[in-house]
């Protein structure tokens, strides 16, 4: 019933964003064969079909970001619609806590709650697209997977008026799992409007972003070792830690959470701005085009945020947590722990443009508060702020050749004062053939996070006192987006890195770690049809630092590929993802943290999958069978049949994947 109220909201939705607005069409022009009847309607009988009726200039903007972008329309990579890249993975099924392959800090100072293991299915600000459109655009999407494993995708944008467009995105996901106690289920939703007025004196942009993800935590397997000696071949059999296992039953309608996480986000954002500046306008065919040059900008941007973090288990077993977790479970009292926090930030600033038909050159210099609340239950209600200045220089020259990035953050005042942020960005483009070269830099000092120090209900043990954890990041790029080359190099020196040791303990490792990382990704043309995509990345740090990671993460694809039939775009072949092994951090699920672990190795053949993925006009197919390795049995030399995420979590067995995304031009 829950996922049918989904369905039943998604087609409400679709229906009502699709009806025809007379203001789409800028030029108010007739169709070929049509007269006009004074209201815009064609009362020719025979109705001749535009040629044009199912063209469309379509384009969007990243949230704090200028750069024009057009959708993707390429197939051979799937994990452009999967919530998850393939450098990351999660314990065992979709929607579950996830971790990356590969290193990165928090480098973001102010103000963070510490719960990041559902980070990966959100929709996020900074990914937040603001589209400009000429017609309605509409995209749905569909996977259905095994188990019961499903996907659903919604996305719509048109503008109202040529002054006006919105967007609307819907995600939801539902997988019961490989193994009991292991459902998942996600729900993202983001709308979006843009507003400009008639003479570009004023803009607005408007926010919404609704984040959730409930999954099952059973704590992995109790005797992993009987995976391979399984009578039905069937995962399902074997008894997990956490969760009441005769209860128990995979239905892909069921989202209910009896033991385990379920967090929330939501974003409300609206920015304005008034700009100051040399009008100008241009005549074409007795309509006036308007024009307008900033010279300076007045920019506000008011913020909500609201998070909450919730484990619970409504039929806890206080033997198995004494056991598993060595947690200490009163049963006179119900094991949940909730986090509430939200966070009001408010900030103003002044943007000059020196050239008057460059928007990609400024200087931004602006101020912020920001106030943080949150209610707990050994803290009563506890609240402070933050103080803040900011400030950035960007040029990006008209000839498209130079782009450069200087800007900074500095917590003046309040909880988080001293934290910064100092980033420097510039790239070159080489040659006609768009060969470029990028190199980096960032400099971050961040609090760290607040369950770390001890502003949390979740059962942690409090760091003592504050230490800054504090990172430089420097990294160079090359490569052709054409010819489907990059190479790049980063390097990274961490002080005071901030971590979790055990199950509930954070701590601090205070002397320097150096980490670096290097990317070689680029394609190969083998013949005519035959291509070969080739994506290595090996990283190294420091062998005392409480670091795990793999040297090296690799995707290998061969694909035959090519435009057949006029219409059928096909890319077809073996996909193969490969680590090396490495002690795997271990999971916490009464925390959602992981922690570091070093008697566990974690050993794992390729991931094999084979795809067929096929584009008809505006119809994608993609038809998969992934985790062919688990065909072969466990053996001394290739190791277990089911691939492992973390210790007592494995990954999924063979798995048959099937999606489809359908494009509409109204």
């Amino acid at each position: 019933m829950f996922i049918c109220k989904r369905i039943l909201f998604c087609l409400v939705i679709f229906t009502l964003l699709n009806v025809k607005v007379g203001a789409q069409n800028f030029g108010n022009a007739l169709r070929p064969g049509g007269r006009s009847t004074g209201n815009g309607q064609s009362t020719d009988s025979l109705q001749k079909r535009d040629q044009n009726a199912d063209s469309i200039t379509i384009f969007y903007k990243l949230y704090n970001n200028n750069d024009i972008r057009k959708l993707d329309s390429s197939i051979n990579d799937f994990f452009v619609h999967y919530p998850l890249p393939y450098t990351s993975y999660n314990l065992g099924n979709l929607g579950t806590a996830s971790k990356s392959y590969l290193f990165a800090t928090q480098k973001k100072g102010g103000f963070d709650a510490g719960f990041h293991a559902y980070d990966g299915y959100s929709y996020t600000l900074a990914a937040t697209p603001f589209y400009q459109t000429t017609r309605p655009y509409t995209e749905l999407g569909y996977l259905l997977g095994g188990k019961g494993e499903q996907l659903i995708e919604v996305k719509h944008t048109q503008n109202k008026t040529q002054q006006l467009n919105f967007s609307f995105e819907y995600r939801f996901s539902n997988s019961p799992g490989n193994v009991k106690n292991q459902n998942a289920n996600l729900n993202n939703m983001r709308i979006t409007a843009h507003f400009q007025s008639k003479r570009k004196r004023y803009e607005s942009y408007f926010v919404m972003l609704a984040n959730k993800a409930a999954s099952s935590e059973n704590g992995g397997l109790v005797k992993a070792s009987l995976l391979d000696s399984l009578s039905l071949n069937n995962p399902y059999e074997l008894e997990t830690r956490l969760g009441v296992s005769g209860a128990s039953f995979r239905n892909p309608f069921n989202t209910t959470i009896a033991t385990g996480s379920t967090y929330k986000n939501n974003t409300y954002l609206w920015r304005q701005t008034y700009d100051l500046g040399q009008k100008d306008s241009i005549v074409k065919d007795t309509v006036v085009i308007h024009l307008f040059y900033p010279r300076l900008r007045f920019q506000n941007e008011v913020k909500l945020e609201s998070s909450e973090f919730t484990f619970e288990d409504r039929s806890p077993n206080e033997n198995s947590y004494l056991q598993y977790f060595n947690y200490v479970y009163n049963s006179n009292t119900n094991l949940k722990f909730v986090d509430n926090w939200n966070l009001v930030t408010n900030d103003f600033s002044l943007i000059s443009y020196p050239q008057k038909n460059n928007a990609n050159q400024f200087l931004q210099v602006g101020s912020g508060y920001a106030h943080l609340a949150t209610t707990l239950s050994n803290l009563q209600t506890w609240s402070d702020y933050d103080l803040y200045g900011f400030g950035t220089y960007k040029n990006k020259t008209k000839n498209q050749l130079w782009d450069l990035l200087a800007s900074g953050k500095l917590y003046l005042n309040g909880y988080h004062a001293g934290d910064y942020d100092a980033q420097f960005y510039l790239s070159r483009i080489l040659n006609s053939k768009g060969t470029y070269l990028k190199i980096a830099f960032q400099n971050s000092n961040r609090t760290p996070s607040a369950n770390y120090l001890g502003l949390t209900q979740f059962p942690m043990n409090a760091l003592k006192g504050i230490q800054k954890e504090n990172t430089v990041d420097m990294n160079g790029e090359a490569g052709n987006a054409a010819k489907g080359f990059r190479i790049s190099f980063n390097y990274q020196l961490i002080n005071n890195y901030n971590y979790f040791s055990s199950s509930f303990q954070p701590a601090v490792y205070t002397k320097p770690i150096s980490y670096i990382s290097s990317l070689l990704a680029n394609k190969i043309k083998i013949s005519n049809h035959w291509n070969w995509y080739n994506e290595t990345t090996v990283q190294a740090v420091d062998p005392s630092a409480p670091i795990h990671i793999p040297l090296v993460l690799s995707r290998q694809r061969i694909a035959f590929e090519g435009n057949f039939y006029k219409n059928l775009n096909l890319s077809t072949g073996l996909e193969m993802i490969y680590h090396t092994d490495f002690k795997a951090d271990d999971y916490m699920p009464m925390t959602g943290q992981f922690f570091v672990q070093n008697t566990y190795m974690l050993h794992n053949r390729p991931t094999a999958n084979a795809f067929l993925h096929f584009m008809i006009k505006r119809f994608k197919g993609y038809i998969r069978l992934e985790n062919l390795n688990t065909l072969i049995p466990t053996s001394s030399s290739l190791g277990n049949t089911y691939n492992f995420t973390a210790k007592n979590y494995p990954g999924t067995g063979t798995w048959f994947r099937v999606g489809i995304w359908w494009n509409f031009i109204n």
